[in-house]
């Protein structure tokens, strides 16, 4: 049996600097806005994404890992 259980952290990268930083991702809320921490870009989903781990994250929120959907 497959694992169902949802990785809840997620290394966001900035587009803007390249600055990475791992955080934890919320369970009961999507995040739409982020600051880069290396240059103070705020951060937005990109089209089509509901948060900003399913655009900028090398993991998506755990809504979209579990097969719920997008959280938005």
């Amino acid at each position: 049996m497959a694992d169902t259980a949802a990785k809840l952290e997620s290394r966001l990268t900035c587009p803007s600097c390249g600055h990475s930083k791992t955080e934890t991702m919320p369970t009961d809320a999507c995040q739409f806005f982020y600051d880069c921490s290396g240059c103070g870009t705020v951060l937005r989903p990109k089209s089509g994404d509901c948060c900003v781990y399913c655009s900028y994250g090398n993991t998506p929120c755990p809504p979209v890992q579990t097969g719920e959907g997008c959280c938005a």
